[in-house]
């Protein structure tokens, strides 16, 4: 083979690699990157549906349905820093589709169910978790019970929106302050949906995907929506490439990226990757995941790497205990 005939080949053979295609749903890695998925030793507890925040070096996984669909009140901590897990007080009530988010040293759970997914009844129960003394104090109920919300706080105050109410899809965005023990409503989410992602950066909300009927069937959506909590005021930006839900998202400290993981339809799960720019207001495939599953968690830490940790490998109830570590280049 001469150089010219050796130079056509390679850039053929580079050709086919960048040109790869989606197929079934999974979403193939299509550009050039550093960045790279390690593995993490295996959270404890098997489950899906589950919220997770992070304090320190130490990333809490709390809740969930186990592979029988029982709900748990389980809290397993892995610190990051030795690659172990232990087991800490579980919460006061078993629930899944719970969120969570963390303050001071201190993480607040709320909303969720209490009960079987086939008999969804919605708690408003706001529990709080002191890591120190290992024990849980209940705050004052979110007027709205619901679950498979989003709660994120931005700067001292937690935002909880959207989500699955007794029998409807809400838009609710409701407020609570730590330090007052008080909710306040807030403007409602313009897009009523349930199992969607979010994520802050720069003090702003943005709320991903999600789904926009009830429990069943499923349909997704891929609209991204930002939240300014200062303005009160919501507004559209650019959608996600992927209809998803039950999905989970996290942002990368200073820096204005937030990336997407997993989901769910009917039929499959998802190993979808998908990162965007706030910035730029463009999204971009990224490396997927090894394992595709939905009802996953995804805590980001200060060094650039997202652990994204247990869920549902396939659609409806199942669940794994993988813990695989996005690492960012």
């Amino acid at each position: 083979m001469n150089y010219k005939s050796f130079i056509v080949s390679v850039f053929t053979l580079l050709l086919i690699v960048v040109i790869s295609s989606t197929f079934d749903g999974q979403q193939a890695f299509t550009e050039t990157t550093e960045s790279s998925w390690s593995i993490g030793t295996s959270m404890p507890t098997p489950r899906t549906e589950v919220t997770a925040t992070i304090i320190g070096n130490n990333i809490y996984v709390i809740g969930g349905l186990d592979k029988s669909g029982k709900v748990l009140g389980t809290v397993e901590v892995y610190n990051i820093k030795n690659d172990t897990w232990k087991t800490v007080a579980p919460l006061p009530q078993p629930l899944h589709h719970t969120a969570a988010s963390s303050l001071n040293g201190k993480i607040y759970v709320i909303g969720g169910s209490t009960t079987t997914i086939d008999n969804w009844v919605p708690s408003n129960k706001l529990f709080i978790y002191d890591p120190i003394e290992d024990k849980w104090i209940e705050g004052k109920p979110m007027p709205t019970a619901r679950g498979a919300m989003n709660a994120n706080f931005v700067n001292g105050i937690l935002y909880v929106i959207g989500g699955y109410a007794s029998s409807q899809i809400v838009d609710v965005n409701e407020a609570y302050d730590p330090l007052s023990n008080e909710w306040i409503s807030k403007s409602s989410m313009p897009t009523p949906r349930h199992h969607a992602a979010s994520a802050v950066v720069d003090d702003q909300l943005f709320v991903i995907g999600g789904r926009t009927v009830g429990l069943y069937p499923i349909v997704n959506t891929n609209i991204t929506e930002r939240y300014d909590p200062i303005e009160d005021k919501w507004m559209t930006v650019e959608s996600m490439p992927s209809e998803r839900s039950g999905i989970s998202a996290a942002s990368i400290n200073n820096t204005t990226t937030i990336y997407v993981f997993g989901g769910e339809d009917l039929t499959k799960t998802y190993n979808n990757n998908e990162k965007y720019d706030v910035k730029s207001n463009e999204w971009e495939s990224q490396e997927p995941l090894p394992t595709p599953r939905h009802g996953l968690a995804a805590v980001s830490t200060n060094d650039d790497k997202i652990y994204v940790i247990g869920g549902g490998p396939a659609s409806g109830l199942s669940v794994t205990s993988v813990n695989e570590i996005f690492n960012i280049r």
